[in-house]
C-alpha cells in the first residue's frame, strides 16, 4: 500500500469523494456531507490530505486533516479537524483505515497541532469503533452537524 499526499482537488480525490458522498446519501438518505470544504483547507502546513493507492496504482483509501482554531462553533486553538476518511469496499477490513489515522495524526503532530477532532454519525458504528478504539473520546459537538442528534464528536490528543 503507498500513502501519499495529494491535492483535496485531484482527480482521484474527486472519485474517493463522490464515493463517499454516495455511501453517505445511503447510510442518512440525505445529499451527503455538506460541511464546507476547499482545497486550500489542506495544503500544508496548515493541513494535508491522503490517498492509499493499491499495488495496482488504483486509489483505495483516503483521509484528511485541517487546521481549526476557536471559531464558536465548537473548535479550539490547535485543533486538526479529520475529514474524508473512507476505504472502498473491496479493501474494508484489511487495517487501511487504521493505517490512514495513523499517518493523519503523525502528519498533524508534525505540523504542531495539540489535538485530532472528528465528526461522525451513529449510522456509521464502523467508524465509530475505529476511533473508540484509537484513543479517541466523545468531546463537545463542533462543526456543521453540531446540532444534530446523529452526530457524534470525538477527539484525542496529539
Amino acid at each position: 500500500m503507498n500513502i501519499r499526499p495529494v491535492p483535496f482537488d485531484h482527480p482521484d480525490a474527486v472519485k474517493l469523494n463522490d464515493e463517499v458522498q454516495a455511501e453517505y446519501h445511503a447510510r442518512y438518505g440525505d445529499g451527503g456531507d455538506a460541511t464546507a470544504l476547499a482545497a486550500s483547507d489542506f495544503e500544508p502546513p496548515r493541513g494535508v490530505y491522503l490517498i492509499a493507492y493499491d499495488e495496482d496504482g488504483h486509489p483505495v483509501a483516503t483521509g484528511g486533516w485541517r487546521s481549526q482554531e476557536e471559531n464558536g462553533e465548537g473548535n479550539e486553538n490547535g485543533d486538526a479537524e479529520l475529514k474524508r476518511m473512507f476505504v472502498v469496499e473491496r479493501m474494508r477490513g484489511r487495517g487501511l483505515a487504521r493505517r490512514m489515522l495513523t499517518a493523519l495524526e503523525d502528519d498533524a503532530r508534525e505540523a504542531g497541532r495539540a489535538r485530532m477532532v472528528l465528526e461522525t454519525g451513529t449510522k456509521q458504528p464502523e467508524a465509530i469503533a475505529l476511533y473508540t478504539s484509537s484513543g479517541y473520546e466523545p468531546c463537545v459537538k463542533f462543526g456543521y452537524y453540531r446540532h444534530y442528534e446523529s452526530s457524534r464528536c470525538y477527539a484525542k490528543p496529539l
